[in-house]
């Protein structure tokens, strides 16, 4: 079994890096080794898959993706820690297998990931990013067939909830556009050091087509933005502005199929798509 990182470890580790968790980059590092292999088996990570983790910290869930991966690509914008990981690693005899990136996961493109085409994505999310770093990847990674990402409760709410949910909204709705996204399961505090004063939760996805439409992504998503600006107004009122008048939103939402009457929480991805099918050309000056 794979000689994985427990809280002596971690805390020696830290201790040499001279390293303080800071709330800015969001590290609240996995000391738990029951929860790193859950984590994997959760994401049925396969012997085939190129994983891309974001933010790996000191390597506790990458050692345990190493062990059931072909090949771990890590995205870490610590420079101490992305140097330090391919240590760790090596120490283990895996560093064939490890790509360490330097980046920002949310200005991430193909030609960081040294030819590599990852199939699946699994981290453990720096909360204040996680939304706008699994829409980037979506977008600018196709080879992403699967994920598992674990991020803070209400973000694993979001992003996985349907039309009508309370807390359905942009994210769920983009997150919609490439995935069919479900909650798996909830994290507790503990497993983590520091302690996070927020709880936890797995969000699985896996890639999908998105909606059959003769609109562009860009134009969807604006749609989708103009709809949930003002949750509490009619799509009639919200798209006023998009469509540029009341009426001429009306007439988009009714070509769409969709009452104007409806509010942004009570439609789907394919009915946004409708709708951004009939975006209105400027009116005249």
């Amino acid at each position: 079994m794979m000689d994985l990182l427990g809280p002596v470890e971690i805390r020696s580790l830290a201790e040499k890096l001279d390293l303080r968790p800071t709330k800015k980059l969001g590290q609240n590092f996995v000391i738990d080794g029951g929860t790193v292999r859950r984590i994997v088996r959760v994401a049925e990570v396969e012997a085939d898959d190129v994983v891309i983790e974001v933010g790996p910290g000191l390597g506790s869930l990458t050692l345990a993706l190493l062990g059931a991966a072909r090949h771990v690509v890590a995205v870490e914008i610590d420079p101490v820690l992305a140097g330090q990981l391919p240590v760790t690693v090596a120490a283990r005899g895996l560093g064939d297998r490890l790509t360490v990136v330097e980046a920002d996961a949310l200005k991430l493109t193909p030609t960081h990931l040294s030819g590599y085409l990852p199939t699946a994505l699994v981290a453990n999310l720096p909360y204040n990013v996680a939304v706008p770093v699994v829409l980037h990847l979506l977008e600018v990674l196709p080879s992403l067939r699967k994920g598992l990402v674990m991020v803070q409760s209400e973000v694993a709410d979001r992003l996985a909830a349907g039309p009508g949910s309370k807390v359905y909204g942009v994210p769920s709705v983009k997150a919609a556009w490439y995935a069919d996204v479900r909650r798996a399961g909830p994290v507790g505090r503990t497993v983590f050091w520091p302690v996070p004063n927020v709880d936890s939760g797995l969000v699985a996805f896996t890639r999908r087509e998105p909606p059959t439409t003769t609109a562009t992504r860009r134009q969807v998503f604006a749609v989708i933005d103009a709809a949930f600006a003002q949750r509490r107004k009619t799509l009639r009122a919200a798209l006023s502005g998009w469509a540029g008048s009341p009426a001429r939103a009306e007439e988009a939402l009714r070509a769409a199929g969709v009452d104007p009457s409806a509010r942004g929480e009570q439609i789907d991805v394919e009915a946004f798509a409708r709708i951004a099918e009939n975006t209105p050309s400027q009116p005249p000056a």
